[in-house]
């Protein structure tokens, strides 16, 4: 193919790249990105082009090179399969505070609607429950275990890395005009997605980032298909997508929507008015695909649903846009136990800090000099070009997400970074191999040398965080990087040289002869090396360790991590599984090191912070005074804060209260509430627990907590305090 200065082909139509999942036909996706105009139906415009050539199986030759391409595709998926389900099973519970939640929706459908923490209905979680409805019915079919609880969030990851090589591969298709290289784009995407360490965790863990990376990558594709093929339905679909990202994590979701809006303003092939009305009714499609949950939680009176956790009013629109809303931003959350600089201080090399960087941090650098390079190339391609639609939908992804991660002053964790991983997948698989066809030209071949050098240096700070993790690594990967960096350039180099009789030379050091294609082979698998050595081996040991807790983080332990509340007593790794305080300073890898001892102002017995952020495993003994005539009780215990709660219905699979919510610090029950609960025999036991009083919030769990201790006997029951409440 002769260079060109932008990225859109100028020869006949690509045939559709092979392999699995949807396809376009070659008129589409030559119009989708600028080969030709397309023909139009009755003479008129109309949303939808007309293919002028139908699909016709071809030679053996093509059908074999189809055949490796879904068997390459296939290695990808499985390998992604294997390393999301391996040792799946050492996580336990994971996060037992939604592990209890989905618990309860397998038992009662009320609480599986609603999202609750227990199947009597006291509260739900602090979110909603679209990730919970996935996991209730994997525990309604198979069965309450560590298996039907975190198998579902894999398969997401599979799916997740299939879509963003379909999304890539279509794009790429029409500019390479060579189905084989589009197919190569989006197995590098697909590759960079799977091996992102932050999506390894989030992968093989039960929070709900990992249902909504998948809805909102579903929604990239949809919103390109709608730019390339021309048709509403799948720009709507985008729009259902979303609203059921919103119904998953709520506001978050909003951070792709201005990309997705802005690349479809700027390449949808309808006229400015209509493209405008479209996004509209794409924007009414979100709201309706969320709104229908919102309002039935708020019609339902308070008395027949319970209370919404995390709200100090009760409501979830309070939720929405308080807590889990602009108070993320601001850092003022009613109820949180962090707030203003406590999670971090913000500002714009937040994602390179300690905490942050070896989750997401690998390839950032690189794919911002990609997405520079393309649209630098693709500056004169049409108006409709797939490629700089798909430029604007990752790369306003990955700048939007990570400027609002970066500079927000409320509750932050590393796994939040999962949400950046298919915008950085995306702009690597599609920069890296449109550049690379194009090393010949020198700001193509000199973009492309830098994003490789940069991955290498990133690689070679973020490995010299954990020395004594594989020391040698880094001083490997620089070197390969720098090598790979080298290697980029020839071409461009030979072709400046040479001159315009470049082209016409022969022999082995000729475009096309064997020394430049070995050169050529070498250096894009030092490429790879480069860019994917690092997170491989992060990836690796994420998958090696065993995660469970509010708190984790992927890869192993670096030292001086940043970014948790100063109360917690220190910094260290992820939090999950340390025994005793979880907030000194860990020795080992991610939630497996040795305790410190910090200091928490407590519920009940006060003390260490377990009960905020990981889940109490209670002795045979206290399990069996729970059993006993539960069937009596609406709930066989009550104890402050979800995750000491889930502790126990855990190991019970009985209803047990969580008063006060996630933090202790909800209004739920109220004293008065609780008194009456008592009075009317609901509630068998009450559990002294540790948790962490928060700076603002209810005090009715400390006050509840105050009451049983005044007005009922402790007793200790396999070395747990308890109280009897109702005999």
């Amino acid at each position: 193919m002769t260079a060109s200065t932008d990225l859109t082909s100028t020869g006949s139509a690509v045939t559709s790249p092979a392999g699995p999942g949807p396809g376009a036909s070659p008129a589409t996706e030559a119009a989708g990105s600028g080969l030709r105009h397309p023909r139009w139906r009755g003479g008129r415009r109309n949303l939808r082009p007309q293919a002028s050539t139908r699909q016709h199986p071809g030679p053996p030759r093509s059908r074999r090179k189809a055949l490796a391409q879904r068997a390459e595709l296939a290695v990808l998926l499985a390998g992604t399969a294997v390393l999301y389900v391996w040792n799946l099973g050492a996580s336990g519970w994971a996060n037992a505070f939604y592990s209890a939640a989905a618990q309860a929706g397998s038992q009662d459908w009320t609480a599986w609607f609603f999202g609750s923490s227990d199947a009597a209905n006291a509260i739900t979680v602090d979110k909603p429950p679209a990730s919970l409805w996935v996991m209730g019915l994997s525990v309604r079919l198979f069965g309450l275990s560590s298996w039907s609880v975190l198998a579902p969030e894999a398969l997401m990851g599979v799916a997740t890395v299939w879509l963003v090589y379909l999304t890539v591969r279509r794009a790429a298709a029409p500019a390479t005009a060579d189905a084989r290289l589009a197919h190569r784009a989006g197995l590098v995407a697909g590759a960079v997605m799977a091996l992102t360490p932050v999506a390894v965790l989030m992968f093989r863990f039960n929070n709900p980032d990992a249902l909504l990376v998948l809805l909102m990558t579903a929604a990239a594709y949809a919103v390109l298909r709608a730019i390339q093929d021309a048709r509403l339905r799948w720009l709507l679909l985008a729009g259902v997508l979303l609203g059921f990202g919103f119904l998953t994590k709520q506001l978050q979701v909003l951070l792709v929507v201005p990309g997705f809006a802005a690349a479809y303003l700027l390449a949808g092939r309808a006229g400015p008015g209509r493209r405008l009305l479209h996004l509209l009714a794409t924007g009414a499609a979100m709201v309706v695909a969320a709104g229908w949950w919102l309002a039935a939680v708020e019609l339902t009176p308070a008395a027949d649903r319970p209370y919404i956790g995390g709200s100090q009013g009760n409501s979830i629109l309070e939720l929405t846009l308080g807590y889990n809303g602009l108070g993320r931003l601001s850092g003022d959350e009613t109820g949180s136990v962090g707030g203003g600089n406590g999670w971090g201080t913000p500002g714009l090399l937040r994602l390179f800090n300690s905490e942050f960087g070896g989750q997401i941090a690998w390839l950032l650098p690189s794919v911002l000099l990609l997405a520079a390079g393309l649209l630098w190339l693709g500056r004169r391609a049409p108006r409709t070009d797939a490629v700089r639609a798909s430029v604007v939908v990752w790369g306003g992804w990955v700048l939007v997400t990570g400027l609002t991660f970066s500079l927000m002053a409320g509750i932050i964790h590393p796994y939040y970074m999962v949400a950046l991983a298919p915008g950085v997948a995306g702009l690597a698989g599609l920069g890296s191999v449109l550049l690379w066809q194009r090393r010949d030209q020198p700001v193509a071949a000199g973009t492309l040398a830098a994003a490789v050098a940069a991955a290498g240096f990133m690689a070679f700070e973020l490995l010299g965080r954990t020395p004594a993790f594989v020391p040698w690594l880094r001083w490997l990967v620089l070197a390969v990087a720098l090598a790979a960096a080298v290697g980029v350039m020839v071409p461009a180099v030979r072709a400046r040289v040479a001159g315009a009789s470049a082209a016409g030379t022969t022999g082995p050091l000729s475009p096309g002869g064997p020394t430049a294609a070995l050169l050529g082979r070498t250096t894009a698998g030092l490429a790879v090396v480069a860019a994917l050595a690092g997170p491989l081996a992060y990836s690796l040991s994420t998958a090696a360790t065993a995660h469970s807790g509010s708190i984790v983080s992927a890869g192993p332990a670096v030292g001086g991590r940043a970014g948790l509340p100063a109360m917690f007593g220190g910094t260290g790794g992820a939090m999950g599984t340390a025994q005793g305080n979880p907030f000194g300073p860990t020795n080992g890898s991610n939630g497996t090191g040795t305790a410190g001892t910090g200091r928490g102002q407590g519920f009940g017995q006060g003390g260490a912070m377990g009960g905020l952020l990981g889940a109490t495993t209670p002795s045979s003994t206290l399990v069996d005074a729970l059993e006993t005539d539960a069937g009596r009780y609406t709930w066989a215990a009550a104890v402050v804060g979800s995750n000491n709660a889930a502790g126990y219905q855990l190991a019970t699979q009985l209803p047990v209260m969580a008063v006060g919510g996630f933090n202790g610090t909800d209004p739920a029950p109220t004293l008065e509430q609780f008194q009456q609960y008592v009075a009317d025999g609901r509630i068998h036991y009450f559990i002294a627990g540790r948790t962490m009083q928060g700076e603002s919030g209810s005090d009715d769990a400390a006050r509840i907590a105050d009451w049983v201790a005044a007005t009922y006997p402790a007793q200790s029951v396999g070395g747990t305090t308890v109280y009897l409440l109702a005999k």
